[in-house]
């Protein structure tokens, strides 16, 4: 089957790309430096021609929510318009767990406006809400750091690692259309600032954390509202199996 990832460059595009090789798929890799630009179109339709299934697992960093929502509209909208064209038959959406929970975060915003969309889009779809990676902490703190100090929302998450994200997302690109799939997470929940803590510790980086709320995440995170749905799907692999792979 023949398969495009939109985003392949990116952490979990990557797992997604390799996750449907494994299984003997074609797939056709997006992203601006493989000379295909979703905010223009440039070089979709070339890049579509056969394409059954395209995963759509593009991000983008900003803290403005009005170009967070600009961005992720544009692309959405190259894409599906282009997979029209090409007859594309299943678009995947990778979104975020408890995406409709939280107002004010920039990236929720444009997150809700891809959703929008897809679901009122002409391409059948099903979106898939992860809960954060297991690298998610030390993203953050990477973030903020600032002379060895970073701070870190006292955040309570069920982490997933992002090579099984990648394999749920390959699983059901080559499926039929499901509409919105349950939650998928991993297995446990976890301290976001512990996670940090021995995230680095793994990676022999020194740096001291600063659990605040006044940082890059908000208290409209806190308690139990980035935990995954009841009856999610639960992936296997744990925070500490990751972490004894970090070096």
């Amino acid at each position: 089957m023949r398969i495009a990832v939109a985003g392949a460059t990116g952490n979990i595009g990557a797992h997604t790309v390799a996750a449907l090789k494994r299984a003997g798929h074609d797939v056709v890799r997006i992203s601006r430096s493989l000379g295909v630009d979703l905010s223009t179109g440039e070089g979709l339709d070339a890049a579509l021609v056969g394409v059954e299934a395209l995963v759509d697992t593009t991000s983008h960093d900003t803290a403005d929510p009005d170009e967070a929502v600009a961005y992720f509209g544009t692309t959405t909208r190259n894409l599906l318009a282009a997979e029209e064209r090409a007859a594309v038959r299943h678009h995947v959406l990778l979104s975020i767990d408890g995406l409709h929970r939280v107002e004010g975060n920039a990236h929720y915003a444009g997150k809700r406006e891809q959703e929008r969309l897809v679901t009122e889009g002409p391409v059948p779809w099903t979106i898939v809400a992860a809960t954060q990676f297991h690298d998610f902490a030390a993203t953050l703190t990477n973030w903020t750091e600032q002379h060895g100090v970073a701070t870190i929302p006292p955040l309570l998450v069920q982490p997933i690692a992002p090579a099984d994200v990648g394999e749920v997302l390959a699983e059901i690109a080559v499926g039929v259309p499901q509409g919105r799939y349950r939650d998928v997470a991993g297995p446990e929940p976890q301290d976001l600032v512990d996670m940090a803590r021995r995230t680095h510790d793994a990676r022999g980086h020194a740096v001291k954390l600063v659990p605040t709320w006044s940082s890059v995440l908000g208290v409209e995170m806190a308690g139990d509202v980035l935990l995954p749905s009841e009856g999610a799907r639960i992936a296997p692999t744990t925070f500490d199996e990751w972490l004894g792979q970090q070096h």
